[in-house]
């Protein structure tokens, strides 16, 4: 047990210390957040905090892991990711240039061998397994780019990415807390990962002394995406395909529920808009504080479920996934992050919250 303690302790430790002077580090180049129509926050902001949280991973993993390969090729694409994320807190970058520096990163774990092998099928009971052979190449890159752009696109409300993340992590360390072999690597991993966050969050929190930035929220996708291809997906249980979906529920399903509203609407896909699930949530007159809560609450009910999900038989974890997709269907059309709802007002509704709460500040 204090070979999972001490790392934890010091990943926790150096993301505490670190944070201020990253914050300070991020007023001196220019990494900043200025308020606009589409954003929560009144004043500007520094958001380079996520570097605080990539050092203090890899500092734990360097001085207390012995390397392999697999750990080299997730902090070698971790590097290459918040580098990435530098560039574009300061200077700004176009969409395209930060699709193929995804890409490059996603891509940099495959000669290390960090690979989606197989997905299971669930359906031909004779042919248990899919062997994906050379497209595992591909379903890898787009695995990793879609969890690092979900996670992305739900970093605007202060701690919402960065808490969603943790409760992700420690559920990812918990499931693979059960597997043998390469399960108990990636159990620490997720667990260093979940502390540097912790640190961090003493500063992320409402009222929010520094954000995450693109920096921060892309290598927390980035790293979530690789530990489940790592660990979660390597389970051989008919429903292992769905249990990193489950766990990574909230950022995945609100990137699909804005491509589904937007394609409904006849909006250009990669339009920005201000419908998401924590923009609705303030529509409907949540605090920001409230908001983060209440989805933290959704996080952590989902990572039960994930949880639920390998230990169930079967049918049992059908079942409990018809209930989930029926639930979540149902409430994120009633709020208005799906359907035509009417949604006149919502921004007027986010702005009062927000004057609301700059007076009582």
């Amino acid at each position: 047990m204090i070979n999972f303690v001490l790392p934890c302790l010091l990943a926790l430790l150096i993301s505490f210390v670190l944070t201020p002077t990253v914050r300070k580090l991020a007023f001196k180049i220019g990494a900043i957040d200025r308020p606009d129509c589409r954003k929560v926050h009144c004043k500007t902001m520094p958001r380079l905090g996520g570097l605080a949280v990539f050092l203090a991973f890899s500092a734990t993993v360097l001085l207390t892991q012995p390397l392999n390969s697999k750990l080299i090729g997730l902090l070698v694409g971790g590097l290459l990711i918040v580098l990435l994320g530098i560039l574009d807190d300061t200077r700004g970058l176009s969409a395209k240039v930060k699709l193929a520096g995804q890409i490059a990163a996603a891509a940099a774990v495959i000669p290390f061998g960090i690979q989606v092998e197989f997905i299971t099928n669930p359906i031909n009971v004779n042919e248990h397994m899919l062997h994906l052979g050379i497209w595992g190449i591909p379903v890898t890159i787009f695995w990793i780019i879609s969890v690092t752009n979900a996670v992305n696109l739900i970093d605007g409300l202060d701690g919402l990415a960065g808490g969603t993340s943790f409760i992700a992590a420690l559920t990812m360390a918990a499931i693979t807390w059960q597997q043998d072999g390469t399960g108990m690597e990636v159990t620490l991993l997720a667990l260093v990962l979940a502390a540097s966050i912790l640190g961090f969050l003493r500063y992320n929190f409402f009222p929010a002394k520094i954000f995450l930035g693109d920096t921060g929220s892309m290598f927390l996708g980035y790293a979530l995406g690789t530990l489940a291809v790592m660990g979660v997906a390597k389970t051989a249980t008919a429903i292992s395909v769905i249990v990193p979906m489950v766990i990574l529920g909230i950022p995945l399903l609100d990137v699909l529920f804005a491509i589904l509203r937007r394609y409904q609407s006849q909006r250009p896909i990669f339009q920005p808009d201000k419908e998401h699930l924590h923009h609705r949530l303030m529509a409907l007159g949540l605090s920001h504080r409230q908001t983060v809560l209440a989805i933290y609450a959704v996080n952590l009910i989902l990572g039960v479920s994930a949880f639920l999900l390998t230990v169930l038989t079967t049918s049992q974890a059908a079942l409990l996934l018809f209930i989930l997709a029926v639930v979540i269907i149902v409430t994120a059309n009633k709020i208005g992050v799906i359907g035509k709802v009417a949604r006149t007002g919502t921004s007027s509704s986010v702005s009062q919250n927000l004057r609301q709460r700059s007076s009582k500040m």
